[in-house]
């Protein structure tokens, strides 16, 4: 009988073959498969699936040296769980000799025991011929990224790309946000150091705490209860921006999974009134959830944000929030699994996406009002090149240069219009902002 750490690395190799061959999403893979595991055993899937992902180029450079053959395409699962093998050997703490051992036990259990022989042939090569020391062949094995993103990271960030390169393959840190409207950062980080956990505030970001440690959701004081929330700190930078001048009447026109809107929600205070739209019905679910932990509520509508007619009442808001759908290219860190999923010929359809929902809303606006125009990407087609379109096409639209406080500036990268958060600064996520507030007629 095969042992819970073979049964491991066999889910961990079908949620990277999930991903890899049939183009799910790493969440949505993790969340099938691992009710197949005891719950003790899932923290080891995810750094299996989350580090094979974060070192793929490298990873296949290596099995292509190994391998005389490629495996064939009924057979890409076999092509994972070798990746996993080699993780382990040179990625983590798990013994040489358990990481073979177990790796070969998997493949029987995904059903190819005429593949082990071969697997445990390879790894043993592996560690004999110390293949890790030889150089990568390119770029995309030295950076484990597609070379499309190479290319185009080099052309927008040349004197950047590197640092955002290496940031990209770091595990990410867990941010708090300490409710706006709760006990505050200094209680909350008080609380968390009496349960054990250290945890630091960043200047700029006055709801931020980031944790030294991760901890499991459950753990966290105060989190049922609403009083901190799990958000990274270059996401909260949009809250306490669009609330700069306490608008009453708010729209947050990409609502899910409801992070943002909570934190307009905390802010906002008595008599607020916010309206929580997005076009997946069944993501306003999760905004609905994170919206009664905190015990605050909004008006949410399923709806697409460029057809306005569609669902909107003809009342003007007086700030408006365009968290718009992107490639994510500054969330990689968290989701390593964007640079197997996301195309080249992606840009420009979500660049011309962003500029329709984008046109469509700012009818939407008050005069005197801001919208707050916000990705989580790091490619100026995107960002500030849709923002400085949106410009030239509408006479009413200024900029608003004016960030909400002087601390914020060291960790933004001015934009010929707008400013860029870069992955990695202060620990942070990749986000782009640029505000725009409508002429008062």
């Amino acid at each position: 009988m095969a042992g819970a750490g073979a049964k491991t690395r066999a889910v961990a190799a079908e949620v990277i073959d999930d991903v890899v061959t049939k183009g799910h999403s790493l969440d949505a893979a993790i969340e099938a498969r691992e009710p197949a595991l005891p719950i003790n055993d899932r923290a080891l899937l995810r750094m299996l699936a989350y580090g094979v992902l974060r070192n793929h180029w490298r990873l296949q450079e290596w099995i292509a040296a190994l391998v005389s053959r490629p495996f064939r395409a009924r057979d890409s699962v076999a092509n994972a769980l070798l990746a996993v093998g080699l993780y382990q050997l040179t990625d983590t703490r798990v013994p040489d000799h358990a990481a073979v051992s177990q790796t070969v036990e998997a493949v029987r259990l995904l059903r190819r025991p005429k593949l082990a022989g071969l697997i445990n042939a390879c790894l043993r090569r592996f560690q004999r011929e110390d293949v890790a020391a030889r150089p990568p062949r390119d770029d995309e094995s030295r950076w484990n990224h597609p070379g499309w993103l190479i290319e185009r990271l080099r052309v927008d960030w040349p004197d950047d790309a590197d640092a955002i390169l290496e940031a990209n393959n770091q595990r990410a840190p867990m941010w708090l946000r300490a409710s706006a409207s709760g006990p505050g950062v200094s209680a909350c980080q008080t609380r968390l150091a009496d349960a054990g956990v250290d945890a630091e505030p960043l200047d700029g970001v006055p709801d931020a705490l980031r944790l030294a440690t991760p901890l499991p959701v459950g753990d966290l004081p105060g989190f049922a209860t609403g009083d901190v929330s799990i958000q990274d700190a270059a996401a909260q930078i949009a809250g306490r921006w669009l609330m700069v001048d306490a608008p009453r009447r708010v729209l947050d026109a990409c609502a899910a999974p409801g992070g943002k809107s909570g934190h307009l929600l905390e802010l906002g205070g008595e008599g607020f009134d916010l309206t929580a739209l997005d076009s997946d019905k069944n993501r306003l679910e999760r905004v609905r959830e994170n919206h009664a932990r905190l015990g605050l509520d909004a008006t949410i509508i399923a709806g697409d944000a460029s057809k306005p007619g569609e669902w909107w009442n003809g009342v003007p808001f007086d700030a408006i929030l365009l968290d718009a759908p992107c490639s994510a290219t500054g969330v990689i860190r968290r989701h390593p699994d964007i640079k197997l999923l996301r195309r080249a010929s992606d840009i420009d359809d979500l660049s011309a996406r962003q500029e329709r929902i984008l046109g469509a809303l700012w009818s939407l606006l008050a005069p005197g009002g801001r919208l707050l125009y916000v990705t989580c990407s790091v490619l100026a087609a995107e960002n500030d090149d849709v923002a400085r379109r949106f410009l030239d096409a509408h006479d009413d639209a200024i900029e608003d240069v004016v960030l909400p406080n002087n601390n914020i500036r060291d960790l933004m990268r001015k934009k010929a219009c707008g400013y860029q958060v870069l992955p990695g600064t202060a620990d942070m996520d990749g986000f782009y902002y640029a505000c725009f507030i409508k002429k008062d007629s």
